[in-house]
């Protein structure tokens, strides 16, 4: 129930409550010091502000006589405290807060955390996860301008400038926090915000303590549908009324329906009182009294409020009376003093809408002579406006004077006055009769605009640049870049606090109050119009700018308002600058000219090129005036040429003279024709017809004549409305990019081809098929209106332009017309060569004589018509011919290179003698490829010889070739003559058929295919086509013209060439001779005919075949066959080579002819008769090494060769060979083979000819084993291998001498163990440890033989940890073993490698241990006795019989244990022992012990035929070890000093343990009572113990093994980085990442900062770890923080290795790019990356990298940096690149020894004798200082004597003594 007071709140007679006024004393008394800061400011404004205090005070305690005046005073900021809850309108929603217009001109502010908890917590999340909340929402989307909120006061603070701060609340549990849950009725209307959206509706956060309110979707839609508002945001701020209360308030139902809340009214019924009223609320009132200053009303029956004049209907004032009826608007409620204020205006009795005025037009105007319409004191005065509209200045701007003078301000005086703000809540703009704000410039930021000159007074200087105060509440930031035309370094000494300066406003932005300002005084003192928006800069206009950036392109250039534009390259300047950044900088002021302008895409492009010359200008301007704009793009002009450059011809549009670029690729629509038009057009030349592309900026050009015939005919669309898809248009590539092309158009437009669709073939590399400036057709397949985009299509499915042969002539006749073009080009030059080049045609035949033969089997010839031309005729154009020097040959011109002035000529006599036969138009013939350009190929028709052209593209599009589809010369195509006379070309027009009848030209392929013959005779293939009357078995005579290593070339009667194979000349070969040599040139030979061997093909044709007669004829000269008398003996029919092959055994002998060694592939390649060739692999040669490393020397061409046929090959064209038997690899058979695999601690897999394999163990690699016995081993290498075995596969092979060498009878130092059978009993055998087990050391002792050494027997020295035998006897470790006992059923051996076993040293070092003192074990071993051996060998057996099968069948795991040992019946648990000084106290337990020479042995599981051992593992343990079994003390870094040493026992290993035996242990034995004698023993034990502890941590040498072990040492030694990275690898060791990296940070920590190297070894470790274990951004990381602790080339070099040894290649390059722009110096860098490159095999990229770096280094490293990258060519690239580079650099430094010294080194390394010898006769010439000749002289001796004769000794010392008397002599004269 509502109390008392809340019913009868403020009658006219009812008094305060005493504690009320306590309760406000109070207040009172904290207000003064809420608002100390302000009294103190003056004496006046504390005098004035005490009597209101008391004043107020007085009023409140008398109520009936309060003076209207006082309680009608108007809402200051000092009378607001924390709590009043007030009606406010948004004025500004900014990102973190929002400007609140409150009532009587003020404003508050509500910070983003103030709306609701809700939105304060999904902030909290953002802030959090650092990333975006899904449902969050902005503010800016939440509010709006205009929106009534309702705010609490939250504090009322000062600012650093000493103003008020009201900060105010809309959360809703701060402003209905007033109300309690069963307070609330149905039609309250209330205000609350959005918490969650649920499925059927919202949940709203009203504020009431115990309530949730509900509002439905169905409300909600229906308000949408009206509104168009979209669903509700969590966080919105909502007016609601409450429909429906349910349970006492605890769950009500809400309504947002517009017309709901605009209608609601607070009526008695809702129970409102003074301590719950909200503002924003509606009520009736009944005005009570009324006064000047507003009105005192009556609402709600008992409540009673004010109204400010302020907030009357401004349309009523003045016609209010006391009882009127009135609707009011809560404003305020103050919580103490319970004062509410109202409002009349109508705009607040609708509430939820929002107001319609949020601003006045003449903000910021200064008035004349505004009419005061009334004067309310203390409070300020109201003024008419000239539209009748009131506004209001507050009392303080009244007046500047301190005596105000109110008689001034009588209703009708007029004053001066300025319109400073507007108050959205009282609806009347804010006035200020000030001086100093009537005078100001400025407001406010909305006042100033971009370009404006300023005044300013300067405020501080700060890095970031001046701040400057423009008025009252501005400021503006000068940039550093912007205090002086230069950049100034030192601008406080320029510029002090005080000073006024002049500045021009850059940038102003009203809404986020910033204002950028410039000081550059040629900006503000500037002429020209400045440019503040896209729309001023028209074309021509002149203005100021300054360099905001400047690239490779040009520069950005700045104006007023972020206005910008790019002058590209070509405009900086009117010389060409190559580099813009050496010349401009950012900052720089520069006077420009607009070139081109487009406002709706926001660029511009300028040009610093000022007409500074007058009659240049006058003359401009003339032609401008004449003729508009001089060149428009699409216009067809005529041009002349000034100069060339690299990026095409600089010409000048006549007749103005405008200056263009005319770039290569434009000169001509095929590609290849651009670069020769550019080479022959010379400056002066006069072009015409040519497309202009481009007139903005630099004038672009093209003469592409398809782009011209587009642009004539209209077919280029001028817009992009014009485009339209499926449209096919003639553009050029303007750019290539990974994902596609891109395309433009004459016309200016362009698009994009992606790669999908640039061809119908596949496409790796965009680059491939197309070229920058290549004319294409593209078809429009997709278009984007609003961007401007469009999608193109280049496949020529897409872009066909009529009929295929149709295009291909058009193309072809083009490519003839632009080539006639340079022909007469060439031919108005002085030049006799040139002239006669331009009137060669293809053709022609000439008469030529050879000059040279080259390498390449090509021919150049001289004499022809003109003196220095050049004629070639390829291997191919030869004509399979001799020549020679001198000898006179007719030729005929295929081609002529106008680039390389080169004619290119044919001997081909069907070319040569052409045949007058009449050729078809349209008919179809076949022709052959002579001659290849790059877009047309010259064939000749087979029937006449005549030359044709025809065009290899089909479409401007079609310029990409797969390999496969090339033609290449020699090959047949099917060709359509379109022309039967050759015309100015000297060629015929032709078209291709289809590809399909293409024939191929059979070409030779590596010995791989029966085509594949011997290089055939060129005389054979002479007058070849002549046919013969010969059959097989004539008899013919001829004379040898030739003699070859494997046939003999004859001539016959009638000009008829044979053949005499070397198969054929004799009957009986002598081994090792060439039949060959026996006939001589010019000898008379009788022959007799067996075959015919056809002239294209060289297969032998049977005689039936018609081409029989054709045929070059086979002969022999046999004895044996010029014999036979009978023709029917000989073979009349073919037989193929293939079905001869098969008539071959394997196991035959035949003799071979040696034809050539094929180096590639590694096989001798012979022929056993004319059509019958062989292959014998190189390892069947012979099985000397002396002989398979240079095979060349031991077989010469031709021999004569035994061989023993292995099998056809698999091709079965071929035989193949033996030189060294049959090849069966059957057991004991001695054969070569190549190592493939080295297989480290096992062995090595060989390959042998045919694809067998064999592997070979590390026993049977050597007679002697070794440490490292694989070392000389690496793949490809030959070895002699013996086949031991071949049952299994791969076969068992042995590389031991005795096995492959018997008959060397060489020392075997260590037998072979193949078998337990090889092993004996006290035998010493050398082995190799396999693993360290729990058992024991595993040592293998042949290829199946494995032994186990018990610990007793590895070493006299015990270490406490089993880690240490891991250590030291690592696996692979050779170690001797003497034999102890062997167990052949079983297949267990007991080993020994104790020293006084094997007479070796001890296999582990003294470190690990001391000696133990053997007297305890004798007593112990005395007082066990021989019944204790006896019963344990005994049980043993027993034992091990019954276990044998059981441990046979538990495999699991592939560590091998030994078999088990008795155990007792209650706890099945195994024990190992650490050593015999670890023996038990217990009397069961020595019962149940092994005996000493029982135990001590090392037990074998071996398997004959098994490569590897089968495992033997324990039966799991059934019991764990209890805690309280565990050893009472174990001493492992340290024990504690105060136990006493009878309490002690010896420090036992964990159960589990490694240990050299096993023993029992019951729980009850355990704990019987010990003897005397076993107690002494035990303290004796445990002191020995301790002592040997105390001494294994002193040992200096000792390895740390736990983390307090390195703890220790770290502090011992904290600057050794080898420590620190031992801890670290301790800890990586155990996957522990975090600790390693805890353990770098501390090392990083500890070091000295001094020890620079120590501390980047840390640095590197960790940025290892990070790369192998850690994030790309971890490494990232550490890698910066390296980079500023350590120098940053060490941290960058170290990196990149890292990321190379890691494979990560792509990042390794990307970090080299990075340290070329860092550090590009240093030439170690430069040399880092070309090694990098040369070992990725990116040779290219290496060479380019070297450019690159003489460019920026420094010339003296020039020599350095060349020898450097030369030396990383003769390692890892191209020696004879490497030659050169040293040869060029010692041509120009030819005294630099140690590039002399270093070329040297490399020849030797990478050379043969021969080349290294003429280096040194080289150096030792040279005229060099004596010291230095000395130098080489001594290493030419020092090479002679390792690599010469004593005769080349001998020779360099008389050399040597030569110089020394030629250097006596010199000093004599």
């Amino acid at each position: 129930m509502a109390t008392l007071e809340e019913s009868f709140p403020r009658g006219g007679s009812s008094k305060a409550h005493k504690a009320e006024k306590a309760f406000q004393d109070s207040i009172e008394q904290d207000n003064l010091f809420d608002v100390s800061t302000e009294e103190k400011s003056t004496k006046r404004k504390k005098s004035q502000k005490g009597p209101v205090k008391t004043k107020k005070l007085k009023i409140e305690k008398k109520e009936t006589v309060t003076p209207a005046k006082e309680k009608f005073e108007i809402l200051k900021v000092e009378s607001l405290c924390e709590g009043i809850r007030i009606l406010g309108c948004v004025k500004e929603v900014r990102d973190l807060e929002l400007v609140i217009s409150l009532p009587n001109g003020l404003q508050g502010f509500v910070q983003v955390t103030e709306v609701s908890d809700v939105y304060t917590r999904m902030l909290n999340e953002q802030v959090a996860q650092e990333e975006p909340v899904k449902d969050l929402v902005p503010l800016p989307e939440l509010f709006s301008p205009g929106m009534l909120v309702r705010c609490v006061v939250s504090s009322v603070g000062t600012t650093q400038k000493g103003k008020k701060s009201v900060k105010l609340s809309l959360n809703p549990k701060n402003v209905n926090g007033v109300l309690s849950a069963e307070a609330l009725k149905p039609g309250m209307l209330l205000t609350g915000t959005v918490s969650s959206v649920e499925d059927h509706g919202y949940l709203v956060d009203i504020g009431v303590g115990g309530n949730r309110a509900f509002l439905p979707l169905q409300k909600v839609e229906e308000n949408s549908r009206q509104n168009k508002d979209t669903k509700l945001k969590v966080g919105q701020y909502l007016n609601c009324v409450i429909q429906e209360v349910k349970g006492s308030g605890g769950v009500v139902s809400l309504s947002v329906d517009p017309s709901e809340v605009s209608t609601a009214i607070a009526t008695e019924e809702h129970n409102w009182s003074l301590n719950n009223l909200l503002p924003g609320l509606v009520v009736k009132a009944k005005v009570q009294k009324v006064t000047p200053l507003g009105l005192t009303v009556n609402f709600l029956s008992n409540f009673t409020g004010l109204v400010d004049f302020m907030h009357l209907e401004p349309k009523k004032i003045g016609t209010y009376s006391s009882n009127q009826t009135v609707k009011a608007c809560i404003l305020l409620v103050h919580p103490w003093t319970k004062v509410v204020r109202l409002s009349l205006h109508p705009v607040f009795l609708q509430p939820g809408r929002p107001l319609a005025r949020l601003s006045c037009q003449q903000l910021g105007a200064v008035l004349n002579d505004v009419p005061v319409h009334g004067f309310f004191s203390k409070a300020g005065a109201t003024f008419k406006l000239k539209d009748g509209a009131l506004a209001f200045a507050r009392f303080s701007h009244l007046s500047d004077s301190k005596n105000f003078k109110p008689e001034m301000f009588k209703p009708g005086s007029t004053h001066k006055c300025r319109v400073i703000d507007y108050s959205l809540m009282d609806e009347l703009p804010m006035l200020s009769l000030r001086t100093s704000i009537l005078q100001a410039r400025y407001l406010s930021y909305h006042d100033i605009k971009p370009g404006a000159v300023v005044k300013g007074t300067v405020m501080t200087i700060r890095k970031y640049g001046m701040l400057v105060k423009v008025g009252e509440q501005i400021r503006g930031l000068v940039p550093p870049m912007h205090l002086a035309d230069i950049l100034m370094k030192n601008p406080e000494k320029k510029y002090h606090p005080g000073d006024e300066v002049k500045c021009r406003v850059l940038i102003c932005d009203p809404e986020a109050k910033t204002l950028m300002m410039t000081l550059k005084k040629t900006l503000i003192e500037s002429e020209l119009p400045a440019v503040t928006c896209y729309a001023d800069a028209t074309p021509g206009l002149q203005t100021h700018g300054f360099i905001f950036k400047v690239k490779d392109c040009g520069c950005i250039v700045k104006f007023y308002n972020d206005v910008q534009g790019l002058a590209p390259k070509h405009e900086l300047s009117t010389e060409y600058i190559a580099a813009p950044e050496t010349v401009f900088y950012p900052g720089q002021v520069v006077k420009v000219v607009v070139l081109n302008c487009e406002p709706a895409k926001e660029r511009m492009f300028l040009s610093f090129k000022l007409m500074s010359d007058p009659e240049a200008k006058k003359t401009q301007e003339g032609g401008s005036q004449k003729k508009g704009r001089p060149i428009h793009v699409g216009q067809l002009v005529d041009v002349k040429i000034v100069e060339k450059t690299k990026d095409g011809l600089e010409v000048t549009v006549l007749p103005h003279n405008i200056p263009a670029l005319l770039p290569t690729p434009h000169l001509s629509d095929h590609v290849a024709n651009g670069p020769l038009l550019y080479h022959w057009l010379q400056p002066g030349d006069t072009l015409h017809r040519v497309l202009c592309l481009r007139s903005e900026g630099r004038v672009l050009l093209s003469r592409k004549p398809a782009l011209v015939s587009a642009v004539e005919g209209g077919q280029d669309p001028k817009n992009f409305s014009e485009i339209q898809p499926g449209m096919v248009l003639m553009g050029f590539v303007k750019s290539i990019k990974d994902y596609g092309v891109f395309v433009q158009f004459p016309l200016g437009l362009s698009g994009l081809a992606p790669k999908a669709v640039m061809s119908d073939k596949f496409v790796t590399s965009t680059s491939d098929h197309f070229v920058e400036g290549q004319t294409v057709v593209a078809k429009v397949t997709n278009v984007d209106e609003e961007k401007e985009r469009m999608l193109l299509s280049l496949r020529l499915s897409d872009c066909a332009l009529g009929d295929v042969a149709t295009t291909s002539l058009l193309l072809l006749t083009q490519c003839l017309e632009e080539l006639q073009g340079v022909r007469s080009l060439m031919g108005s030059r002085d030049s006799v060569l040139i002239q006669t080049l331009a009137e060669m045609t293809p053709g022609m035949t000439l008469d030529v004589e050879v000059q040279e033969v080259l390498e390449d089997g090509s021919v150049v010839f001289s004499g022809g018509p003109a003196p220095g031309l050049v004629l070639r005729a390829s291997k191919y154009h030869r004509a399979g011919q001799e020549v020679e020097s001198g000898q006179k040959k007719k030729a005929v011109i295929l081609n002529v290179d106008m680039l390389k002035l080169e004619v290119h000529v044919s001997l081909c006599q069907d070319l040569v003698n052409r045949k007058l036969k009449k050729l078809k138009k349209g008919s179809e013939y076949q022709a052959t490829v002579q001659h290849l350009e790059e877009s047309f190929a010259i064939a000749s028709v087979l029937e006449t010889g005549h030359l044709a052209v025809f065009s290899l593209n089909s479409h401007l599009n079609d310029t990409f070739r797969f390999d496969s589809e090339k033609l290449q010369v020699g090959q047949g195509v099917s060709l359509t003559l379109k022309t039967t006379q050759p015309g100015v070309t000297g060629l015929l027009l032709a078209v291709e058929g289809p590809a399909a009848k293409r024939t191929m030209r059979k070409t030779r392929k590596d010995s791989e295919t029966v085509d594949e013959d011997e290089d055939v005779d060129p005389p054979l293939v002479v007058r070849t086509a002549k046919k013969h009357t010969l059959s097989i078995g004539d008899m013919v005579t001829g004379t040898v013209k030739s003699v070859k290593a494997t046939h003999v070339v004859v001539t016959l009667e009638g000009g008829l060439v044979g053949c005499i194979h070397a198969s054929h000349i004799l009957d009986d070969v002598p081994v090792g001779t060439s039949p060959t040599s026996t006939l001589r040139v010019g000898k008379t030979v009788t022959a007799r005919v067996i075959g015919g061997r056809d002239m294209k093909t060289y297969k032998f044709l049977p005689i039936s075949h018609p081409s029989f007669v054709r045929t070059i004829p086979e002969l022999s000269v046999r004895s044996s066959e010029l014999e036979k008398d009978d023709h029917t003996v000989l073979n009349t029919h073919s037989v193929s080579p293939v079905e001869k092959i098969k008539q071959y055994q394997a196991g035959q002998t035949v003799t071979c002819f040696l034809k050539k060694y094929n180096v590639i592939k590694k096989w001798l390649e012979v022929d056993i008769a004319p059509d019958i060739r062989g292959r014998i692999p190189l390892l069947l040669t012979s099985l000397s090494f002396k002989v398979l490393k240079h095979p060349d020397k031991k077989f010469q061409i031709g021999q004569a060769l035994n061989a023993t046929v292995v099998g056809p090959d698999s091709s079965k064209a071929f035989l193949c060979l033996s030189l060294i038997g049959p090849h069966k690899l059957e057991k004991g058979e001695v054969a070569m083979g190549r190592v493939v695999k080295v297989t480290p601690n096992d062995g090595l897999t060989v390959s042998f000819p045919f694809g067998k394999l064999g592997r070979a163990s590390i026993f049977h690699v050597s007679d002697s084993y070794s440490e490292a016995p694989l070392e000389d081993f690496t793949p490809q290498k030959i070895v002699r291998c013996c086949v031991l075995s071949t049952e299994d596969y791969p076969l068992t092979l042995s590389l031991r001498s005795s096995r492959t060498n018997p008959e060397t009878k060489s020392r075997i130092d260590d037998p072979e163990v193949n078998s337990l059978k090889d092993v004996k009993e006290g035998q010493l055998l050398r082995g190799y440890v396999k693993a360290v087990e729990p058992h024991g050391v595993l040592l293998s002792l042949g290829p199946s033989v494995v032994g186990l050494a018990r610990y007793s027997s590895v070493s006299q020295y015990k270490p406490s940890k089993k880690a240490l035998y891991s250590k030291h006897l690592p696996e692979g470790k050779l170690l001797t073993a003497r034999v102890l006992s062997l167990n052949h059923k079983r297949g267990l051996v007991a080993l020994s490698f104790l020293p006084q076993d094997t007479g070796k040293p001890d296999v582990l070092p003294a470190s690990v241990e001391q000696p133990l003192g053997e007297q305890e074990e004798r007593e112990m071993e005395a007082e066990r006795g021989d019944q204790t051996g006896n019963e344990m060998k005994s049980q043993k057996r027993k034992e091990n019989k019954d276990q044998k099968g059981q441990a046979a069948a538990k495999r699991p795991s592939k560590e091998e244990h030994k078999p088990q040992q008795p155990q007792t019946k209650k706890a099945k648990r195994t024990r190992q022992e650490s050593g015999s000084e670890q023996e038990s106290v217990n009397k069961k337990q020595k019962k149940a012990a092994p005996s000493e020479e029982d135990d001590s042995g090392v037990e074998v599981y071996y398997r004959e035929g098994e490569d590897e051992l089968e495992d033997i593992t324990v039966p799991p343990k059934e019991k764990p070890t209890k805690p309280a079994e565990a050893p009472r003390l174990q001493l492992s870094s340290g024990f504690m000093w105060d136990v006493g040493l009878d309490s002690l026992t010896p420090a036992l290993p964990p159960r589990g343990d490694s240990s050299d035996s096993e023993e029992d242990e019951s729980p009850q034995e355990a704990t019987k009572k010990k003897s005397k004698k076993e107690r002494v023993l035990e303290k004796q034990k445990a002191e020995k113990e301790l002592s040997r502890l105390e001494e294994a941590l002193m040992d200096p040498g000792r390895q740390p093994e736990s983390a307090e072990d390195f703890d220790r040492l770290v502090l011992s030694s904290p600057n050794s980085s080898i420590l620190w990275l031992q801890y670290m690898a301790f800890h990586l060791q155990a996957t522990e990442i975090e600790k390693a990296r805890v353990v770098a940070e501390r090392a990083l920590k500890t070091i000295s900062f001094r020890e620079e190297q120590e501390k980047l070894n840390v640095w590197v470790a960790l940025l290892n770890l990070e790369n192998m274990y850690g994030s790309q951004e971890s490494l990232t990381k550490v890698f910066e923080r390296a980079v500023q602790y350590n120098e940053p080339l060490k941290v960058f070099l170290h990196l990149a290795d890292i990321y190379t040894t890691s494979e990560k290649f792509q990042e390794a390059g990307e970090l080299y790019n990075r340290m070329l722009k860092r550090f590009r110096p240093e030439k170690a860098v430069w040399i880092k990356y070309g090694s990098f490159l040369l070992r990725r095999g990116q040779a290219s990229a290496s060479h380019r990298l070297l450019q690159r770096a003489l460019e920026c280094l420094p010339k003296k490293d020039h020599v350095d940096v060349i020898a450097k990258f030369a030396q990383l060519e003769f390692q890892l690239g191209d020696a004879e690149r490497a030659r050169a580079m040293f040869e060029n650099t010692l041509s120009t430094y030819p005294k630099r020894t140690d590039v002399w010294s270093v070329y040297i080194d490399m020849i030797i390394k990478h050379g043969s004798q021969k080349e290294v010898r003429d280096i040194f006769e080289r150096v030792i010439h040279l005229s060099l200082a004596p010291k230095r000749m000395k130098f080489f002289f001594k290493r030419y001796l020092d090479y002679e004597k390792q690599h010469g004769t004593e005769k080349d000794v001998q020779a360099v010392k008389a050399k040597a003594l030569e110089y020394v008397e030629a250097k006596n002599s010199v000093l004599e004269d």
